[in-house]
């Protein structure tokens, strides 16, 4: 009897077809997204208009908005700084966090002597700090960047060690049962397993790190956006200190759409 062929039915079709309901689901939020924004802005300056609410108080989202086209070019140099500010202190901490979580999984021991000092960091803000920071240091950007580095640190730290714990420990015991070193057990199973609990820590460092940036250059900084922030208000420019705020905010949500973007690259990685 000759041997009878079945042949798989071609799925790359179906592939296809799941990618385009993607794209368009993908599309169809971002539509939302803008429609509900237009809505809500639209919704603000008639409102505002209607009531009368004088400029200084609380501009229309137009002045906003043209105060944000006519004074980006000036307003750059600030955004730099506090990028600067922003980019080397989380640097410091992050780095300075990750490596405390990595000390703490491996030796528990530790935990009980860093913890009550990393409560204590995260517990206090750290635009407290800033005055004296300041007297050490100096007016320069090196206050602001040990300010950042202090408040980002601990968030990636304490998000670290959870991920790092949650791991599979079945796996790591078969992978030591077959002669896998500690270095080998925590870059190939802990590391990939954390990596959600590792991003959402890189996320919130980054936001506190961005937050207490800005609040130092209030407190005492030369340049900035906080600067910005601070002669704006005292001099009743608030659609200049509203453009101030909303680049701000955007520069927030591109921290969270970068991470989100690193974490679906590392999820395909590890996986």
């Amino acid at each position: 009897m000759a041997d009878s062929v079945i042949e798989a039915p071609e799925i790359s079709g179906f592939s296809a077809v799941g990618a385009s309901v993607l794209r368009r689901r993908a599309l169809n939020e971002v539509f939302i997204i803008i429609a509900v924004a237009v809505m809500l802005i639209g919704g603000l300056e008639l409102g505002l208009r209607l009531a009368h609410v004088p400029p200084y108080i609380f501009p229309p989202p137009s002045a906003i908005t043209a105060a944000l086209v006519h004074g980006f070019w000036p307003l750059l140099p600030h955004i730099a700084t506090t990028l600067f500010e922003l980019i080397s202190g989380f640097i410091i901490g992050a780095s300075i966090g990750f490596s405390l979580a990595i000390i703490v999984t491996q030796f528990p021991f530790v935990e009980k002597i860093v913890t009550p000092y990393i409560v204590l960091l995260v517990t206090t803000p750290m635009i407290a700090l800033v005055p004296l920071l300041i007297l050490r240091l100096g007016f320069g950007p090196e206050p602001r960047i040990v300010a950042v580095a202090l408040a980002a640190g601990p968030m990636v730290m304490l998000n670290s060690v959870t991920g790092f714990r949650r791991t599979d420990e079945m796996r790591i015991s078969l992978a030591r049962s077959f002669g896998a070193t500690p270095l080998q057990v925590f870059l190939k199973i802990r590391i990939p397993q954390s990596l959600p609990m590792v991003l959402a820590g890189l996320t919130v460092g980054s936001i506190f790190g961005l937050l207490t940036a800005v609040a130092a250059e209030m407190a005492g900084g030369q340049s900035g956006i906080g600067t910005r922030l601070v002669y704006h208000s005292s001099m009743l420019e608030m659609p200049e200190f509203f453009a101030a705020i909303v680049v701000l905010a955007a520069i927030g949500v591109a921290i969270h759409l970068f991470y989100g973007w690193l974490g679906r690259k590392l999820v395909l990685w590890s996986a």
